[in-house]
């Protein structure tokens, strides 16, 4: 069972562990951190199941969720680091299906959502394919695998992790620090230098002239992006 889910929390670095988590359980996920963005991707996207932080800036998660209840019956799984019995009692009232109390492990969170999107049997088919694919790359975050061409490529986990980050969302442009969140992990010492050294061996790995690329395009002054662009065998579209 995959899905599409709305990751609303304004602590970046917990909403990028919960997308890794999401991608690594084959779910795609999108990722907001303030109350009108969230209501924005709602109408633009329809996802599956919307994981809402209770603290979010402009408009918190209950007015999100009262908001989301007037008008939709998205699941909602709220997050908070308050655990009055009085928030818990509201968040459920203003239509939440779940609620979590900060800390808690990733483990114990993918299993609440497993279980809200196996009861509101919203999941949608064309999820259950966990590869995430783009520009001719296959990254299977299940099996560590990369493809590209339909030929086996080997990678560093460092170097996995950042193209399963831009493989999810084609033509989205990071940031030198936004690529560097992908790898701390693997290497604490690096520097936001260290992610043109992965992006000069990921060019070599997946690139038909890594010195003319079409696939790890650099955008210059802000970072790197994967064309959505590029087909195999025919350049750009």
């Amino acid at each position: 069972m995959c899905a599409h889910v709305l990751v609303a929390e304004d602590d970046e670095m917990q909403a990028e562990l919960i997308r890794r988590s999401l991608l690594a359980e084959g779910h795609s996920a999108t990722v907001v951190h303030d109350g009108p963005a969230a209501l924005d991707a709602v109408r633009e996207q329809r996802p599956d199941l919307v994981v809402l932080d209770l603290m979010l800036p402009v408009i918190d998660g209950f007015g999100v969720c009262r908001v989301l209840r007037r008008n939709d019956d998205i699941p909602v799984l709220m997050l908070t680091a308050r655990s009055a019995e009085d928030d818990v009692l509201l968040g459920l009232e203003l239509g939440a299906d779940d609620y979590m109390t900060k800390p808690y492990s990733p483990r114990e969170l993918m299993a609440r959502i497993r279980t809200v999107l196996r009861r509101s049997g919203r999941a949608a088919d064309r999820y259950a394919d966990p590869v995430v694919r783009a520009a001719g790359i296959a990254v299977d975050p299940r099996r560590h695998e990369v493809r590209c061409d339909d030929e086996p490529v080997e990678c560093t986990p460092a170097e996995f992790e950042i193209l399963l980050a831009m493989a999810a969302e084609p033509e989205r442009v990071f940031t030198r620090r936004q690529l560097l969140q992908f790898t701390r992990g693997f290497d604490r010492a690096s520097t936001e230098r260290a992610v043109d050294v992965h992006i000069m061996n990921l060019r070599r790995k997946v690139e038909p002239d890594p010195r003319r690329p079409v696939r790890l395009l650099t955008v210059f002054g802000v970072g790197y992006k994967l064309s959505g662009s590029f087909r195999p065998g025919g350049g750009r579209t």
